[in-house]
């Protein structure tokens, strides 16, 4: 038996909080086989070795082609080599997984992982309700929640009374703007009060878990920079040759654009700008990975059309996006240290084990390298990140309230990959 240590955790009611990355989502979509990954599952597992009780999950059918939050179905690679093309299982995701609450039949759950929730909308009393009208309500909310008028996911994780907590919130405040090439949705704010600036929302939450004597973890927020939705295609991936190189020289002339043989920056469609300009990508803007799935991504990565606003950042949208997400770690920070909560470092680990999938500019697609910690969708991690993150709280846990949870064993999980 793993002794608990000398500050003595109570593991017996564990309930994690947080978003897609907690929620088990994997492969742009939330299937069984990711929930059954998750890291707040994995960790649970490690639990039950000093006396954690039960963790249930709002599971996914197990046959079920996955739900992603287009009503997408799961990716998956068709092809051989490096000619492996990126394309949704399905035509169509599992749109019946929202038609359905599992409450009543598996509730209530320990995992209150809730795909696309901000910090700020975790508060959000009816967030479950399709009466409110799109965008206005969470589906993924609506399959596990207690209430549907009246509930929000923080009220639901509160009916578990936890012993012990995990929180991983506050991508969605920031990435939901910089996932639409920050063309749709807002950052929000730092300061505003409980439900509308970052701060006040999650002091709120952490007041809520830690008030009958509950202790936790919480983890900061990674950088774009080290998400290869990001960064993986580069800004100057356009390789020419030299009829390459006379199509565009003249096909943009008039624009003042100019190509020579090899590497060349893309060309984009800036929105940003007033007026709206047809220009080339600058060295530290980033190409979204969603480029993949445009059915004109072939025009678009050859240079033939500019690629819309909506797969790029620039160099000011990222620069929003950074100086947020730092102001939001530095809160989380500051709560973890003021409530004594173990702090894990997700900013951190993300660098360490930043992918190495490479854009190869013959498929217009990537070459996906072994040992990645990413899934298919370039932004949530596969088994593996998942295995790794369980164990980055762990050790935060272990450091914080001096116990000797056993750590996920990586081997496992390094060879698991969804089946197509």
């Amino acid at each position: 038996m793993n002794k608990a240590g000398k500050k003595n955790i109570d593991v017996t009611r564990y309930v994690a909080l947080g978003d897609s990355i907690t929620s088990g989502y994997t492969d742009g979509a939330l299937s069984y086989y990711g929930q059954q990954n998750a890291y707040p599952k994995l960790i649970a597992d490690q639990f039950k070795l000093m006396g954690g009780g039960n963790f249930k999950q709002p599971l996914m059918d197990p046959n079920s082609v996955g739900i992603g939050f287009s009503g997408n179905s799961r990716l998956v690679l068709n092809g051989k080599f490096n000619h492996r093309v990126l394309s949704y299982l399905e035509a169509q995701g599992d749109l019946s997984a929202f038609s359905k609450n599992n409450y009543s039949s598996q509730g209530p759950f320990n995992n209150m992982g809730v795909p696309a929730a901000k910090t700020i909308s975790l508060l959000t009393s009816g967030l479950a309700n399709i009466i409110n009208g799109a965008g206005n309500y969470n589906p993924f909310f609506t399959r596990m929640v207690y209430d549907v008028e009246h509930s929000s996911v923080l009220s639901d994780t509160l009916l578990m009374e936890p012993t012990f907590f995990t929180l991983f919130v506050g991508g969605n405040d920031v990435f939901r703007f910089a996932l639409s090439g920050g063309i749709s949705d807002s950052i929000t704010p730092s300061l505003g009060g409980s439900g509308i600036g970052f701060n006040e929302s999650l002091f709120a939450i952490v007041n809520a878990l830690t008030a009958n004597g509950a202790k936790g973890a919480i983890a900061n927020i990674p950088d774009p920079d080290s998400i290869p939705f990001f960064t993986a295609i580069p800004y100057n991936g356009l390789e020419l040759d030299h009829d390459g190189v006379l199509a565009l020289n003249t096909k943009y002339i008039k624009l003042g654009l100019t190509f020579s043989e090899g590497k060349n920056p893309f060309v984009i469609y800036d929105t940003a700008t007033d007026p709206p300009s047809i220009r080339q990508l600058k060295d530290g803007e980033m190409i979204l990975c969603d480029v993949f799935l445009d059915p004109d991504k072939e025009l678009f990565l050859k240079g033939l059309t500019p690629i819309p606003k909506e797969y790029i950042l620039t160099i000011s949208e990222i620069g929003k996006i950074q100086t947020a997400i730092k102001g939001y770690n530095d809160i989380i920070k500051t709560i973890a240290k003021e409530k004594g909560l173990a702090f894990v470092d997700v900013h951190a680990m993300t660098y360490d084990v930043k992918t190495k999938n490479t854009y190869n500019s013959r498929s217009l697609g990537l070459n996906f390298e072994k040992g990645s910690a990413f899934s298919l969708d370039g932004l949530h991690p596969n088994a593996l990140g998942q295995a790794l993150l369980a164990n980055e709280f762990i050790k935060a846990i272990n450091e914080t309230y001096e116990t000797e949870i056993p750590f996920v064993k990586i081997i496992k999980y390094k060879r698991k990959i969804l089946p197509a």
